[in-house]
């Protein structure tokens, strides 16, 4: 079977002189250095052409075959996160009552969590982000390759996004998540990757007081 090769001109690069390049990395990673992932919400509600946005900007990722094998379930629906909450919490509850080893428990011990999880209710915003396994086809289905990866990305990507508009976030992982397709009416193929958390922070909030490595410790030039 023959493939067709479509291909256009790249028209949107703009090569930048050094020093620039260097100013708008420096000024990103300002930025960046000043996200944190939150666990304390408002209840206040959010602009939604905020997370359109911020979605249409996690769907620009790099992803294998350009199949995009994601989707994003955005629940705002108080009845739903109810659900979400009680599920998720059903699973937090075995985790921290026996499930979990107790060096992961110690690891987590610095950073004050626990099976309790209100903000899925008390946060405005939550994502279902799934990776589709395959996707059908009129004529069966079709295999997507990298979803992992590629849904790793594109939710780097909207993280990123979220906190650049003006919002906290906060990256939610149950285990395990089926809970989530049935709640979020998403099918088989798809596996749930995470439940974000999106709002603004409670007054009040507070953050563990935690460090990031520095370059010496995380990158290596050779």
């Amino acid at each position: 079977m023959s493939h067709s090769k479509t291909f256009r001109a790249l028209t949107e690069f703009e090569r930048l002189e050094p020093a620039l390049m260097q100013e708008r990395a420096a000024q990103f990673y300002e930025g960046m250095r000043r996200r944190r992932t939150v666990r304390e919400f408002s209840p206040e509600a959010v602009p939604m052409a905020v997370i359109e946005q911020a979605i249409l900007a996690a769907g620009t990722a790099p992803n294998g075959a350009n199949h995009q094998p994601w989707h994003f379930a955005v629940v705002t629906d108080p009845e739903r996160k109810a659900r979400l909450r009680a599920a998720a919490e059903e699973e937090e509850r075995s985790f921290y009552n026996g499930r979990a080893p107790q060096d992961w428990l110690d690891a987590l011990a610095p950073l004050g969590t626990d099976e309790n999880k209100p903000f899925l209710e008390t946060a405005p915003v939550l994502i279902g982000i799934f990776g589709e396994s395959w996707h059908p086809t009129d004529d069966g289905k079709r295999k997507n390759y990298y979803v992992t990866e590629s849904v790793g990305i594109a939710t780097g990507i909207l993280i990123t996004a979220l906190h650049s508009a003006g919002l906290v976030t906060l990256t939610h992982t149950p285990s395990p998540m089926g809970f989530m397709n049935q709640v979020m009416d998403r099918p088989s193929n798809e596996r749930p990757f995470l439940l974000l958390v999106i709002g603004y922070p409670a007054e009040g909030c507070t953050v563990p007081d935690i460090t990031k490595k520095p370059l010496d410790q995380i990158a290596s030039f050779l």
